[in-house]
Formats: C-alpha cells, sequence, structure tokens
C-alpha cells in the first residue's frame, strides 16, 4: 500500500512495488495531465513536484515516494498556487503551446523554478528546463517564464 498527497488530498492505492510513479497517477488515480514521452526520464513530459522538487515521474517507483507531497499539473490549474497563477497567464499571453503534449511537464517544472529563482536568467531557465519541446517553443517558454516571473502579484 503507497501513501501519497496528490494536489493537496491524502491518498492511498495498492501498487506493485516497480511500479512507476507516473503509472500510478494515470491508472490509479486517473490523473492524466502528465505525460508518458519517452519512458526513460529524458524528455520530461512526465515532470511533477515530488516534495516541491521537479521529478521525471516515469523514472521513480511510487513506492519510493511512498509518504511525499505530489504536485501534478492538476494541482498546478486549482488556482491556490500563486505562482502556478502567474505561470498560467504568461503562457496563454506568449501563447507557447504548439501541439501541448510537453506543456503539463514543462509548466511544473516552470514553477519549480520560479519558487527557487523568482526571477531567472536566461541561463537559469535553460539549466532548470531540460524538458523537451518537439514544436520547438522554447524561445516562447523562457519569455513566459521571463512574464512571470515579472508579473505583478495582486493580493
Amino acid at each position: 500500500m503507497v501513501s501519497l498527497t496528490v494536489n493537496g488530498k491524502t491518498v492511498s492505492f495498492d501498487v506493485s512495488g516497480d511500479a512507476p510513479l507516473l503509472w500510478a497517477l494515470r491508472h490509479q488515480l486517473h490523473l492524466t495531465g502528465t505525460k508518458y514521452g519517452c519512458g526513460i526520464g529524458s524528455c520530461g513530459a512526465c515532470t511533477v513536484l515530488v516534495n516541491g522538487a521537479p521529478v521525471r515521474s516515469c523514472s521513480v517507483t511510487a513506492a519510493s515516494v511512498d509518504g511525499a507531497q505530489i504536485l501534478t499539473i492538476e494541482g498546478l490549474a486549482l488556482g491556490h498556487d500563486p505562482v502556478a497563477a502567474r505561470i498560467t497567464a504568461a503562457w496563454i499571453a506568449e501563447q507557447v503551446p504548439q501541439c501541448g503534449y510537453c506543456v503539463p511537464g514543462v509548466m511544473v517544472a516552470a514553477v519549480a523554478l520560479l519558487r527557487k529563482t523568482p526571477h531567472p536568467t536566461d541561463g537559469e531557465i535553460d539549466t532548470a528546463i531540460t524538458n523537451l519541446c518537439r514544436c520547438g517553443t522554447y524561445d516562447r517558454i523562457r519569455k513566459a517564464i521571463h512574464r512571470a516571473a515579472n508579473a505583478v502579484v495582486t493580493p
């Protein structure tokens, strides 16, 4: 039995010891926003936050993060996180998505970056956002992260 706090809700479920966190999220919890891309942790389509850090969910087992706090793209959409709200608004303003497949993983990674580094440089963005975008929207991703970083937060 694995117990996690996913998007603010504590959940428990049975999963085999070697089952990737990605499959637990998608098949056990029906959170399909986190995408399967390469299956080897290279592309980042499956990025989620585990205790606040970006993790490729295809590369860790659900059992290895037992007791952890997990945040998925669905959790960002709940509107409780001001950084996530700024990222979402910036993604729309900069028209980042093309096909959209990479978007959940990149947005989650961008939230982690801005939480750690509120005003990142281009170099810090390039170092932190290693997700692959087959459509090549890297310039728009960078612009959106800068826009979110510079957004005025109103209470």
